[in-house]
């Protein structure tokens, strides 16, 4: 059972908070309907992302056994057998979509596109350059659009470009924290990483980085709060140029959800955004 835990990567459910966006910028944080559908819907989303990741560890299981990191997980290592991690995966994936069926027929085709996306990484476009890192970004953009499709709001297009260019800094970022990690080897265990120089992946960041922050800071002036929100726009600066220098200066070899939690001023930093952000949009008309 502890191996099964660790399989489904509860870790890695922090990413599922991005279906929680919609309730916040929305102004329905303290409206305890819509508060229960998007709590409703994030753990949704926490049982089908798990049933993508037995379904990726078990195609991955060869490549993950030569990776320094990745061989220790469960499937991988053998602590869980392939039939074992079907069944979890099957299983998982049936109880999110009934569960997601029962919240809203809407967010229930959201959630049908999404596991579908991930069924064609798996098999298909992760082995495609660019579009392998397009596939992981709309997962997020998907999860912002649940959000706001069982609360039953609008979303506006900013926030969804800045969502997919937020998603590829963060894909960018751990290709390139990946081949620093993995060196010579990194061809070798995952062959789309040959197709991602560093020369190009820093190309690409650079690109990302600044149609983050832009398409961020147009979203708070359109986001029909007196542009009150631009005074959160510092904190998204600070965070992406300190993410920076993690990778480039200290050479961080971290996944970004590992690099977070370990690095307190980015930390930090998140918790002043999420306060400030909170506090302005308590007080907007």
């Amino acid at each position: 059972m502890s191996a099964l835990i660790r399989a489904a990567r509860p870790k890695q459910w922090t990413k599922n908070s991005f279906v929680l966006a919609a309730v916040i910028f929305a102004q329905r944080i303290f409206d305890p309907v819509s508060v229960a559908l998007a709590v409703s819907a994030a753990a949704v989303f926490c049982a089908l992302s798990s049933a993508v990741y037995f379904v990726n560890d078990i195609g991955d299981r060869e490549a993950d056994r030569l990776h320094p990191v990745k061989r220790l997980r469960p499937i991988a290592s053998g602590e869980i057998s392939v039939g074992s991690a079907v069944v979890s995966a099957i299983g998982l994936a049936l109880a999110g979509l009934a569960a997601a069926a029962a919240l809203k027929h809407a967010f229930f085709v959201v959630a049908v596109v999404y596991l579908a996306i991930n069924a064609a990484y798996s098999k298909w476009l992760k082995h495609m350059v660019i579009v392998d890192v397009l596939s992981v970004a709309s997962g997020f953009v998907l999860r912002v659009w649940a959000g706001a499709v069982v609360i039953g709001v609008p979303v506006t297009p900013w926030i969804l470009a800045c969502t997919l260019f937020l998603a590829l800094f963060i894909s960018l970022a751990k290709r390139r924290s990946e081949i620093i990690l993995l060196g010579g080897d990194a061809q070798g265990q995952r062959r789309i990483l040959e197709e991602y120089p560093t020369e190009l992946l820093d190309l690409l960041i650079a690109i990302v980085t600044s149609l983050t922050i832009m398409s961020y800071s147009l979203f708070t002036f359109t986001a029909g709060h007196k542009m009150a929100l631009i005074g959160t726009v510092p904190f998204v600066i600070y965070g992406m140029f300190r993410y920076l220098y993690l990778l480039y200066v200290q050479k961080s070899t971290d996944p970004p959800d590992v690099l977070i939690l370990r690095d307190w001023l980015l930390l930090v930093n998140m918790i002043l955004w999420v306060v400030t952000a909170g506090a302005i949009l308590s007080v907007a008309d």
